[in-house]
């Protein structure tokens, strides 16, 4: 395993994380984590140098809001000694908070569902400009100082979904261990981008690297287009190693989080990782990906990273199913290819009202209703 620093804090992490949204679960339901499948595969992940997990409030949550297992499972999977193995990351749910108190009372409740007494790292989570406005007028910034005294934390840190505009000011409004944001070969203008990942590296502060392969879209099923374009290499790598490389390759990158959901992946992951070193691919290499970024814009309709923000529907749109069917047909050109696993999808994009709703929590600030529209057109319901 590779290890790099995250910013000023001298913590030398793995440059592979173990990001626990994704776990395996039973019965296709989200808070119905595979204990015994997850723990097997956390573990391994550690045994094999992983020392970085990540976690939050809101994972694996049956529906978005409610307080999800993630964070349970994560406590039990670490006890037994394998808490002081790795840097325990958690998120303050900052859009449920609306007093400087509850701040203190979240924070407590997630030690206790972790079974610890600290976080190496407390992330305020998925801010943008007007959001961490709020939460300053609130007195995060106090609240933070508080619990980095009083041990409860070790580092403060935040995950961005906001404009770009807004991602400078905020690295610059705080002591700030990393700022965590979405990136990947298809995302180097996207909120905060390659740009904001520079800026926040000159500065000396850390930078987390959550989606690298945005939502496993860059891992698997990749039209045979794009896997022409990679194909073209005289080194030969799986699209997942493709994905990461290409993130790793970025020597302001502290670590990239994976959301892994079979023991396979993890040892894919952690083969890929041994490689994972910051400026390694030739200027050759890295022309094949702006190639395929090229070829998939133009393909793709909906940019969902199936993060399901936007559930539950208050009309029972099965929204991240509904645009991952409109996606699929789009990028292979073939809606009948696609038709009968929408006819699965119990909410279809007919059923919505336009009410709205989903695009203002959309951390990907989609046109949601739009595409829902295209939808309903193209598979008839």
């Amino acid at each position: 395993m590779l290890y790099r620093k995250i910013g000023t804090t001298g913590v030398e992490a793995s440059v592979l994380g173990f990001g626990c949204m994704r776990l395996p679960v039973i019965g296709g339901r989200p808070e119905a984590i595979d204990y015994p499948l997850a723990t097997e595969m956390l573990h391994h992940a550690i045994e094999n140098g992983v020392n970085y997990v990540d976690t939050a409030y809101f994972y694996h949550a049956e529906q978005f809001g409610q307080p999800g297992q993630s964070e349970p499972f994560v406590g039990e999977a670490l006890s037994g000694g394998w808490r002081e193995k790795v840097n325990l990351a958690t998120k303050l749910p900052q859009q449920l908070i609306k007093t400087r108190d509850e701040m203190d009372r979240f924070l407590d409740m997630q030690l206790e569902r972790l079974q610890t007494d600290h976080v190496d790292f407390y992330l305020i989570h998925g801010i943008g400009g007007e959001s961490w406005d709020r939460m300053v007028g609130l007195g995060v910034t106090e609240f933070l100082d508080a619990a980095r005294a009083d041990g409860r934390i070790r580092f403060p840190a935040f995950s961005f979904h906001g404009q770009a505009a807004d991602f400078p000011r905020i690295i610059d409004s705080y002591d700030w261990a990393f700022g965590q944001i979405q990136y990947n070969y298809m995302d180097v203008d996207y909120q905060a981008g390659e740009a904001g990942l520079r800026y926040a590296a000159d500065k000396g502060v850390g930078v987390v690297v959550m989606e690298p392969l945005k939502g496993g879209k860059l891992a698997a099923n990749l039209p045979n287009e794009i896997l022409g374009i990679f194909d073209g290499s005289p080194v030969k790598r799986t699209p997942a190693e493709w994905a990461l490389r290409y993130v790793w390759n970025q020597p302001g990158v502290s670590l990239a989080l994976s959301g892994m959901s079979t023991l396979e992946q993890v040892e894919e992951n952690l083969a890929i990782a041994e490689r994972g070193v910051a400026d390694s691919l030739s200027a050759e290499e890295l022309a094949f990906f702006v190639e395929a970024r090229t070829a998939m814009q133009a393909r793709t309709k909906a940019d969902c990273t199936a993060c399901r923000y936007c559930q539950p529907c208050p009309a029972g749109v099965e929204i991240p199913q509904v645009l991952a069917s409109l996606n699929a047909a789009a990028v292979w050109d073939d809606a009948n290819q696609w038709l009968s696993g929408y006819t699965q999808v119990k909410g279809g994009a007919s059923l919505c009202t336009e009410c709205g709703q989903c695009e203002q929590i959309c951390p990907q600030g989609l046109p949601i209703r739009e595409h829902l529209r295209d939808a309903a057109a193209l598979f008839g319901r």
